[in-house]
Formats: C-alpha cells, sequence, structure tokens
C-alpha cells in the first residue's frame, strides 16, 4: 500500500489515527504552532482526564499568553458529549462554522482545531452518523478558512474502524486504498482518488451511502483524475447510488476503461467523462 503523505497544508482536513499518545501530542502541537503564528484561532478538543488538555500543550510556544487572550483554547469533549451520544452532523458543522466565523470577527485569520473524536466513533451509529459530520465539515472547509486534524485512537477503535473515518479525508497518515472527499463546491463535487478493487468496494458503497453528496441540476460529479483504478463493482455501487437518487453520476477521470465497463454494464445512470 501507499503511505499519504499528511503535510501542514495552511487549510487542510486530516485523519491522524496513532497508537501512541505522545506521537499525536508532538503532532497536534506542530498543527496548533502553525496556525497561532498564522494568526489564527486554535482549539484542542479532546476528553478531559485530569491535567491532561493542558499538559498536552505545555511545549507549545507562548500557551499561556494565547489562552489569556482566547486565541487558544481547550475543549473539553466530554463536557459536551454523552459517552454513547450520536453526534448530530449538521448541528456539529453549524457549531464549527460559528467557531470559524467568531475567529473571523475578532481579528483572527482562520480557525484551526485538533479534535480527539475517539469517543465518538465506539459504535457502528456513532460512525453512521460521525462520518456523514465528516463530509459535511470537509465541504466547508473547501470554502472557508477553517482546518482540522480529527484524531483516533487505533487501540480503541481497531483498523476497519480507522479505515471507514480515514477514507473521508482529504489527508491522512492511514494505508487507506481510496479516499473520497469534497471538491469543487460550486458544483456540488467529490473527489475520488486511489484505488478502487475488490478488496474495499464494500468500503467504498459505505462511504458512499454515507456522505450521501448532493446532485447539482441532476448531476452528481465525481471528480476521478486521481484514480489510479476502479473495477466494476465499484462502478456499479456508484450507479446504484446515482439510480436511488434519480441523478446521473458523472465520473471525470483519465481511465478510458472505466467508459469502456460503464458501456459494457450498461450503467443508465453513470456518464463517465474522459479528460
Amino acid at each position: 500500500m501507499t503511505r499519504i503523505a499528511a503535510p501542514l497544508s495552511a487549510y487542510g482536513h486530516i485523519c491522524w489515527a496513532y497508537d501512541d499518545p505522545t506521537v499525536l501530542d508532538s503532532r497536534a502541537m506542530a498543527f496548533l504552532a502553525a496556525g497561532l503564528a498564522a494568526g489564527e484561532r486554535v482549539w484542542l478538543a479532546a476528553p478531559s482526564t485530569p491535567g491532561s488538555l493542558t499538559h498536552r500543550l505545555d511545549g507549545l510556544p507562548g500557551l499561556a499568553d494565547a489562552l489569556g487572550s482566547g486565541a487558544a483554547r481547550m475543549v473539553p469533549t466530554d463536557d459536551a458529549y454523552r459517552f454513547d451520544e450520536v453526534v448530530d452532523p449538521e448541528t456539529q458543522v453549524r457549531h464549527y462554522a460559528a467557531a470559524t466565523a467568531d475567529a473571523l470577527a475578532n481579528g483572527y485569520t482562520g480557525f484551526r482545531v485538533v479534535a480527539e473524536a475517539t469517543s465518538l466513533v465506539r459504535t457502528p451509529a456513532q460512525r453512521d452518523a460521525f462520518t456523514r459530520y465528516e463530509h459535511l465539515i470537509d465541504r466547508y472547509m473547501r470554502a472557508h478558512p477553517m482546518s482540522a486534524i480529527c484524531a483516533y485512537d487505533r487501540r480503541e477503535l481497531g483498523d476497519p474502524a480507522i479505515a471507514e473515518l480515514a477514507c473521508l479525508h482529504p489527508e491522512t497518515n492511514v494505508d487507506v486504498l481510496f479516499r473520497l472527499y469534497a471538491a469543487d463546491p460550486d458544483e456540488g463535487a467529490v473527489a475520488l482518488t486511489g484505488e478502487l478493487d475488490p478488496s474495499n468496494h464494500r468500503l467504498f458503497a459505505a462511504a458512499l451511502d454515507r456522505v450521501d453528496p448532493q446532485p447539482v441540476d441532476g448531476r452528481l460529479v465525481v471528480d476521478g483524475t486521481g484514480l489510479r483504478f476502479i473495477d466494476h463493482r465499484c462502478l456499479i455501487h456508484l450507479g446504484d447510488h446515482a439510480r436511488r437518487r434519480g441523478v446521473t453520476a458523472v465520473l471525470r477521470t483519465t481511465r478510458p476503461a472505466a467508459a469502456r465497463l460503464v458501456e459494457l454494464l450498461e450503467l443508465s445512470h453513470v456518464r463517465v467523462e474522459v479528460a
């Protein structure tokens, strides 16, 4: 598998799976320090075990001043959510949109958050809702000055659950073969990159249903120019998804074989545009 790097981009949406909390702390500190240096407001959202929130950022330069001025904030997730709560995706997006707007209104250049969200995705029902939220907030970040690291403890969740979350981020340190994430907001498009094959076609189908990208003018645009391979099963999943919503999926790709497969399979709800 090819490891997908997760650089410290100016505005990014990164899934970071960890086994060692100290590695996460180092990554979070670098990410938030870059935000403070860029004039952004930064948050760390994490469980509030005794002393953990402040201790995790002890090495962050200027932390005390940033906390005092409001440039930095510690947000205990267990103050806001019950252990078994299923997050409402739209409400959560509105929450972060309001935080971004408030940061801009107070003179900051943007808003940046590290969210340790393991406790919010432990059950299948929680992941169904949270993966939908991940896509909605990804769409928001495509058009607004917000960036985030979504951190998940691999020791608690296991690799299959981590894959469900990682495949919906444009950047990740997890070995996933494909990623499905927000693209051109004007077209309501999604981007699809990597490889779709027999090993992950069920994961793709589940991701597509959870994300449920919204069509525009009867078309569901899929930017597949970053696809290296797509097999017939995933094209069928894409066609079924489009058929159930009464739209046409428009797959833009550099792979002429995809167009031939759609023709052979007679997938009337999929149109391939070969770049």
